[in-house]
């Protein structure tokens, strides 16, 4: 065999032992299919590791510089900020990313990046509530709304990075009086998903419910009869848009500290704001792309237009603890 030969077979043996291990906190079947076409498109092998997020952050915290995680996938920046500050990311220096992550979605020395967008809004029975009535998340602690309201409990980082955006934008003094009028006025104990808070609201325990986008457009096109019929049943009111407008959280990524495989997944961070994963994330999951150039899907464009609050999502994380003490003091459990 010849020497060019030789270095030709070993070329090929290098690029098919190429991978990368994503420590993944989403379902699997909201992630594994565009890994899968990374894989097919670049040759890299993803081994895909799922789990709950405070999970896999201390699992990577106590495997230390012995980790294999390449990359951290995970929902809502309250747990990307955590493991930032656990140092548990390395910062990334990527053109690529940065030209199309928008500044708001991505961490400022690179540590992660936004991969796709939601918001927490407020849904409502289309045959008990007018809409006119509703305006922002603020208005929830009106006496009016009492006995009216289900959400999810005050560990759910959804909700504590909800309370983190009323703590940037109003103080943990205000934060908690707003806290106390909204748990004064739930219909019931918190309990369950977002989906839950949904049918809750379908089948008449409650008239309000806040819950992230991507839950309500998912039971939508759900192959289940009963979702499809629960979801038909609210509908959707961005809150405070005559201010600073809806939260809004993400999904996002970052390179772990010790990535055995960096090239690889830096590779894969920047596969995943494509044009190609941004559509997928759109079309499939029915998430906001990060990029205002990726068009979204029908579902979300039936639900119109809305402004986003602008604030950098690092004070999400920034305030997650004094957001759970607030609501711990306001008895929200």
């Amino acid at each position: 065999m010849s020497s060019v030969a030789t270095l030709s077979l070993l070329a090929a043996g290098i690029l098919s032992a190429a991978e990368v291990n994503v420590y993944s906190a989403r379902e699997e079947n909201l992630i594994k299919p565009i890994l899968d076409r990374f894989s097919e498109q670049t040759g890299i092998t993803v081994n895909l590791i799922t789990g709950g997020a405070d999970e896999l952050i201390t699992r990577m915290d106590l495997e230390g510089a012995n980790s294999p995680a390449d990359v951290l996938l995970t929902v809502d920046v309250g747990r990307l900020h955590r493991a930032e500050e656990m140092g548990l990311l390395q910062p990334v220096e990527s053109d690529v990313l940065t030209s199309l992550v928008p500044e708001q979605y991505r961490d400022a020395e690179g540590h992660w990046f936004s991969v796709s967008l939601r918001s927490r809004v407020i849904v409502y029975d289309k045959e008990r509530v007018d809409p006119a009535e509703l305006s922002t998340y603020e208005d929830l602690a009106d006496p009016k709304w009492a006995g009216k309201i289900c959400i999810r409990s005050s560990s759910n980082i959804y909700n504590q990075s909800l309370t983190a955006s009323l703590v940037s934008h109003h103080g943990a003094e205000a934060t908690e009086e707003w806290a106390r009028g909204l748990v004064a006025n739930m219909a019931r104990n918190p309990q369950g998903g977002d989906r839950d808070q949904i049918a809750a609201v379908a089948i008449g325990q409650c008239e309000l419910a806040v819950v992230n986008t991507y839950y309500l457009a998912g039971m939508l096109n759900a192959t289940s009869a009963d979702q499809q019929e629960q979801a038909q049943a609210v509908a959707v009111f961005w809150p405070n848009q005559d201010g600073r407008g809806a939260h809004i959280n993400v999904s996002g990524a970052g390179v772990s500290e010790h990535a055995p495989n960096r090239a690889e997944a830096i590779q894969l961070l920047e596969y995943m704001v494509s044009d190609e994963a941004q559509i997928w994330y759109a079309e499939t999951n029915n998430e906001y792309p990060i990029r205002p150039d990726i068009p979204v899907s029908d579902t979300l464009e039936s639900w119109g237009e809305f402004k986003a609050d602008p604030v950098a999502l690092d004070q999400l994380g920034i305030h997650n603890t004094e957001a759970v003490r607030v609501m711990d003091r306001a008895g929200w459990r």
